[in-house]
C-alpha cells in the first residue's frame, strides 16, 4: 500500500484480525515521511455472494439487510448505530453457511432472526412479521 500524504511505500507495524465483522486492523508506517496511519480491509460480499432465492441468483446486498434490521429497530433511540453493528455481527455469522460462495435466503432470515432475539425481541417479532423462515406461514 502507498502512503495517503506522499504516495510512497508503507509497512505494516501492527496487524490484528477482527473476529466481529472478519476484517483487518493494519497500523501502517511510511518509509519515506515516516507518517504513521490506520488502514482497516474487509471483505467486500456485494461481488462475492449470491443469494438462491425461489430457484433464482441475485447478489448480496448489504444495504437491503441493513434496512430490514433497521426497520425492525425503529422504536430504538439508538437505531442507526444499533443495526450497523447487528448487520456486521450477522454478515460474520452468515460466513460458515456460504456453500462455493453462494448462501440461501432462509439463512439469512434465520441467523438475522436470532441475532435480533438476542438483541431485542419486539424487533425480532417485527423482523418475523415480515420474513417468514422456511416451514412457516406467512403472517399479515
Amino acid at each position: 500500500m502507498v502512503c495517503i500524504y506522499c504516495s510512497n511505500e508503507t509497512r505494516v507495524t501492527n496487524s490484528r484480525h477482527q473476529k466481529r465483522t472478519n476484517g483487518v486492523w493494519r497500523r501502517r508506517t511510511c518509509v519515506v515521511c515516516g507518517t504513521t496511519f490506520t488502514t482497516r480491509e474487509e471483505i467486500d460480499l456485494t461481488g462475492s455472494i449470491t443469494v438462491k432465492s425461489q430457484k433464482q441468483l441475485e447478489a448480496f446486498q448489504r444495504d437491503k439487510l441493513f434496512m430490514s434490521i433497521f426497520d425492525s429497530l425503529r422504536h430504538r433511540k439508538t437505531a442507526l448505530e444499533d443495526a450497523t453493528a447487528l448487520t456486521d455481527t450477522i454478515i460474520s455469522r452468515l460466513y460458515p453457511f456460504m456453500k462455493d460462495v453462494i448462501i440461501d435466503r432462509t439463512h439469512i432470515i434465520e441467523v438475522t432472526l436470532q441475532s435480533l432475539r438476542q438483541f431485542d425481541k419486539a424487533a425480532a417479532t417485527h423482523y418475523e412479521a415480515f420474513h417468514p423462515t422456511a416451514g412457516k406461514p406467512t403472517r399479515r
